[in-house]
């Protein structure tokens, strides 16, 4: 009787080699990284502070929130969560801070989300 190696295969035919496998496994483990940039940006609040500050580098919390319509509290607390996952960072000019994206990964990450969203299906 023949024994499957993988309980979970729809079909014997229907697998990659095991050594394929591992290196597969093993590459994901570093992914872990990368999960919460992406819940990060889950917020629509959050996208549209990046965006702003792609647009317009160097803005103050007051700026950020008006501009996005929340509180002076709710700005600092996204900009706040934002800065923490590497997203956008901060500069004091005089008595303001200033903030801005933190470099070119993150205008990367957010034009290629607009590319694709602007590819899809409507």
């Amino acid at each position: 009787m023949k024994r499957l190696v993988n309980q979970h295969l729809c079909n014997p035919d229907c697998h990659i080699p095991p050594n394929r496998s591992k290196e597969l496994s093993h590459s994901l483990s570093q992914m872990e990284g990368v999960t919460p940039i992406f819940k990060a940006l889950a917020d629509e609040t959050r996208v549209k502070i990046i965006y702003a500050l792609l647009q317009e580098p160097n803005l103050c919390v007051c700026d950020l929130a008006q501009i996005t319509e929340l509180t002076i509290s709710g700005a600092s607390h996204h900009l706040r969560l934002l800065k923490n996952m590497g997203l956008a960072r901060s500069h004091k000019e005089g008595k303001h801070v200033r903030y801005c994206i933190h470099d070119e990964h993150v205008k990367i990450i957010l034009e290629e989300a607009l590319n694709h969203c602007n590819h899809l299906p409507r």
